[in-house]
């Protein structure tokens, strides 16, 4: 096991102004609904004049620009009024396998914190730790590996007094393992990971930097599969996507997505997927501008409610 330096070994880099306009935020369909600027990161909140419906409108990465300051004031001025009286605003930043579990209890937490907000950012680990460590403003952050979560806590660093009593690495509250999905019915016949390795047969993997990538390519190395995929995506979700859309025979996704996507996909359980399950750890980013409700939110992660809401979508809770 390789030693981790302490949090005082560690060099400490003062965090840069920056403002950041999600891409999802230029492109609200006009006439239909308006995005509210200081309310988006990776899931904008939108809503429809005269109504008072609200839906989550995912983002699959947020784009990350600086702009000059005096647009961002005017940005967030536009939705001064119905802040006033908030209980604060709490941005998560989740591996994109975690989205319905998190959207889930996003509601739950909203439910029990009166005034809160939870703003999630679904996308790639990795992305998400580029942003962090670029300063993108996180007070939470939960990648679909461990390694993604040193790269935050080598970088930006954990809150320091949630790490004191955590750990400077964050906490691991789920488990997470591979399964081959394909369309309905099967069309392309496959059966085992083998068939992957079958040239005449389409596959889309994730992107070897993301978590599921990399562990996709673990297990492939194991087995001793050489596999060329059609696609490389940029996070878990995409994969499903391809999928779902018989754009592909198979792809390599996790057990929750198979589950999330009720019956629009088909999972098949290979054994070579044992070999190499993933960790999602948790924790409070340093610098977080909400530490408290960060620190409550992990709390019901890891709360016997999350662990059944987790347990409910297929992952494993250590």
């Amino acid at each position: 096991m390789r030693e981790r330096p302490s949090r005082s070994q560690r060099p400490r880099r003062s965090r840069p102004f920056r403002t950041y306009l999600p891409r999802a935020l230029r492109r609200a369909a006009p006439g239909r609904s308006r995005a509210r600027p200081c309310r988006a990161f990776g899931v904008l909140r939108m809503t429809d004049p005269g109504s008072s419906h609200v839906r989550r409108v995912r983002a699959s990465r947020l784009a990350v620009l600086l702009v000059s300051g005096s647009l961002a004031l005017t940005a967030c001025a536009q939705d001064t009024g119905s802040e006033e009286g908030s209980g604060g605003r709490l941005t998560v930043f989740a591996a994109a396998s975690l989205t319905d579990v998190f959207t889930d209890l996003a509601e739950r937490f909203e439910a029990e914190h009166p005034g809160v907000e939870v703003v999630l950012n679904f996308a790639g680990s990795s992305d998400l730790a580029l942003q962090i460590n670029s300063g993108a403003p996180a007070d939470v952050f939960a990648p679909a590996d461990t390694a993604t979560m040193d790269r935050v806590a080598e970088g930006e660093g954990l809150d320091a007094d949630w790490a004191a009593e955590h750990g400077d690495w964050g906490v691991v509250f789920a488990t997470n393992t591979l399964r081959i999905a394909v369309p309905p019915d099967n069309p392309a016949g496959v059966g085992a990971l083998s068939d992957l390795a079958d040239e005449d047969r389409t596959v889309a993997l994730c992107a070897q930097q993301v978590p599921c990538g990399a562990v996709a390519t673990e297990v492939l190395d194991a087995a001793g599969l050489e596999v060329v995929p059609d696609t490389y995506e940029e996070d878990v979700r995409a994969v499903l996507t391809k999928v779902e859309l018989g754009e592909v025979d198979a792809g390599l996704v996790y057990a929750t997505d198979v589950m999330s996507a009720e019956g629009r996909v088909e999972g098949i359980a290979f054994p070579e997927a044992a070999e190499a399950a993933n960790d999602y750890p948790i924790g409070v980013v340093s610098g977080a501008p909400e530490s408290d409700l960060a620190a409550a939110w992990v709390e019901l992660v890891r709360s016997p409610e999350g662990t059944e809401v987790l347990t409910d979508a297929g992952f494993t809770v250590p």
